[in-house]
């Protein structure tokens, strides 16, 4: 077993510590996803002097790869999970139900992707894979009858009545908190320029991004040379394409593995953009967007950007969901038709695709920090600090430039 750290927490913590008498609080990590979720929330709070802030990633034999890697790049200080499965912390920050049961202390649990009702109709578990599951299930919540999150932080006032119907023991540990993640997009819009340029794309270029989800049926499992296919067929004078994988594309098959498979488009000037290296500046950045089901194709449409769905997700998507809302509304890509023709389709149907998708991801707009960091420090116990909480701009991009 590795040994513990010398920290601050621990019976004799006093003895090692500069700033003594701080609240401590926890942002556990059990894959990339989650942590990406967590670091835009984790500015509300880890700058006040009465707070300690920590990570630790959860060491089960069922790790993700690169996870624990991605953890040590924030520099933050990472608690092996023995350890911290031995202490109580004043504040837990969870945005994955797995180990909750597991943690001592108050916890705040946030959705990971855009919304926290899943748009997938099943679970991934292989236990579970044909039950129907939406992310706020019972036994997702609650442990032997106890309900795991202090502060269960909720998207939209919908899924208050979706947890009235899944589990009503959780409703008052519900708190509609809205999304931080699309705040912090729509925030960043000021600065679209400066992420084209930080991706070089000159004036007059525009930019298409290819957005893929995880699993075979998104649109990298299913149309692996979409990529190859749009540098052959839009003149890079005038364009300029890029693609976003989801984190657990990356964690599953490794960096070198996925730079490998794009290494041809890479070498021919594709933007190929790390998952914790500026997926959202990069949504901010485009021009059009070729994507799935996945939250990432959601999030652009929720910033207006025009949309066109290659892979559409078919039954496994949940009806009503947010999904299914993209897919209702986005054009689906054709083969059959130039693909100028269909920017300009998607184009006409960005701004009803905004309106849509933006009301099913937040039912509080713009106030997803002040939510956030209130309920953050009312389980810590401690009056929040003077003054707003503001809403940052997100990540610069940083796009591969190698290729392994």
């Amino acid at each position: 077993m590795d040994r513990w750290i010398r920290g601050p927490i621990g019976l004799d913590a006093d003895r090692r510590v500069t700033r003594s008498g701080c609240r401590n609080a926890v942002v556990v990590v059990p894959t990339m996803t989650a942590g990406t979720r967590l670091l835009d929330a984790l500015p509300l709070l880890e700058a006040d002097h009465r707070v300690q802030t920590m990570f630790t990633v959860p060491h089960t034999g069922d790790g993700w790869h690169g996870v624990e890697e991605f953890v040590r790049a924030q520099h933050g200080l990472v608690l092996p999970w023995h350890q911290a499965l031995q202490h109580r912390f004043d504040l837990v920050l969870a945005a994955s139900h797995r180990h909750l049961d597991e943690l001592h202390g108050p916890i705040l649990l946030l959705a990971h992707g855009a919304g926290t009702v899943k748009s997938g109709r099943f679970s991934r578990k292989a236990g579970a894979a044909t039950l129907p599951a939406t992310g706020l299930d019972r036994e997702l919540l609650t442990h032997r009858g106890r309900i795991l999150p202090a502060v269960l932080g909720l998207a939209t006032d919908a899924e208050v009545a979706a947890l009235r119907r899944s589990c009503p023991e959780a409703l008052p540990r519900a708190l509609v908190v809205g999304d931080i993640c699309l705040d912090e997009m729509l925030e960043s819009v000021a600065l679209r320029e400066i992420y084209r340029h930080q991706l070089g794309i000159d004036p007059g270029r525009r930019l298409v991004t290819v957005s893929s989800t995880w699993s075979a049926d998104s649109v990298f499992g299913r149309l692996p040379r979409l990529c190859h296919a749009l540098r052959d067929a839009l003149p890079p004078s005038r364009y300029a394409v890029a693609a976003v994988l989801h984190p657990n594309v990356w964690t599953v098959h490794g960096r070198r593995q996925v730079t490998a498979w794009f290494a041809d488009c890479l070498r021919d000037g594709l933007l190929l953009i790390p998952p914790d290296q500026g997926w959202q500046a990069t949504m901010v950045a485009s021009d059009w967007v070729i994507g799935d089901y996945g939250s990432t194709t959601a999030y652009a449409a929720a910033l207006g950007r025009p949309v066109t769905l290659a892979v559409d997700g078919g039954s496994a998507i949940r009806p009503g969901s947010i999904a299914d809302l993209v897919r209702r509304h986005a054009p689906g890509l054709r083969y059959d038709v130039a693909l100028a023709p269909q920017e300009e389709v998607a184009s006409r149907a960005s701004d009803r695709l905004a309106r849509v998708v933006r009301a099913a991801i937040t039912s509080r707009p713009g106030q997803a920090a002040a939510v956030l960091r209130r309920a953050m420090y009312e389980l810590l116990d401690l009056p929040e600090p003077d003054g707003a909480a503001s809403t940052r701009f997100v990540r610069s991009p940083n796009p591969l430039r190698d290729i392994a």
